[in-house]
């Protein structure tokens, strides 16, 4: 087994917490991340350091937020928290996340304000932005190596990365062509793996 495995909570171990450790565990990720550094900070924080999802919990509502309209890492933190605890769950979650989250940009608003005429600001922002992208491929790149892996699932993969990512199509029509065959493709599998 590998290391990272020992790590990755199964369905029956999970655990329900309080909504007082989902406002202090959303709250510390509203405070610590933003941008393309909360997704993986949630992913830590919910599946790695406490078992509160499975890694196909988190796969599945990482999935659902990307579809949904609305901001990712928001619909995703609405997701955690509703399957962790409920309606109020959600709203906890969504709420503790995002206060300091405006607080942070509202104050990085008015300071940008003072420092935009300055060269290094610019250097900043860009090394910020490089750091989001680099934990979203990260926790991509964690997240998948954990999946079941079959051809049918890598070439709907493939075909997504290459209409959205090289021709630049937008994501409504990829989703609806996706999701009719990504369901076709987990029926397929799962009658396959019934008859042996």
């Amino acid at each position: 087994m590998k290391p990272d495995q020992a790590k990755k909570p199964e369905q029956s171990q999970l655990v329900r917490p309080t909504l007082l450790e989902l406002l202090i565990v959303f709250l510390k990720i509203g405070v610590f991340s933003f941008g393309g550094g909360t997704r993986p900070m949630m992913h830590r924080e919910t599946v790695e350091n406490r078992p509160w999802l499975s890694e196909k919990d988190f796969l599945a509502g990482f999935a659902i937020a990307q579809v949904l309209p609305g901001a990712n890492p928001v619909n995703l933190a609405m997701y955690i928290g509703l399957r962790a605890r409920g309606a109020m769950g959600a709203a906890i979650a969504v709420f503790t996340m995002i206060a300091p989250a405006f607080c942070i940009i509202m104050a990085m608003g008015f300071a940008y304000q003072g420092l935009t005429g300055y060269p290094a600001t610019h250097f900043v922002l860009a090394g910020v932005a490089g750091a989001g992208v680099s934990a979203t491929l990260a926790t991509g790149i964690k997240v998948t190596r954990n999946l079941d892996r079959n051809w049918m699932t890598a070439i709907i993969g493939l075909g997504v990365f290459v209409a959205v990512g090289i021709f630049h199509i937008s994501m409504v029509p990829v989703v609806i062509v996706a999701i009719p065959a990504s369901i076709a493709t987990a029926w397929y599998l799962d009658r396959e793996t019934r008859r042996g």
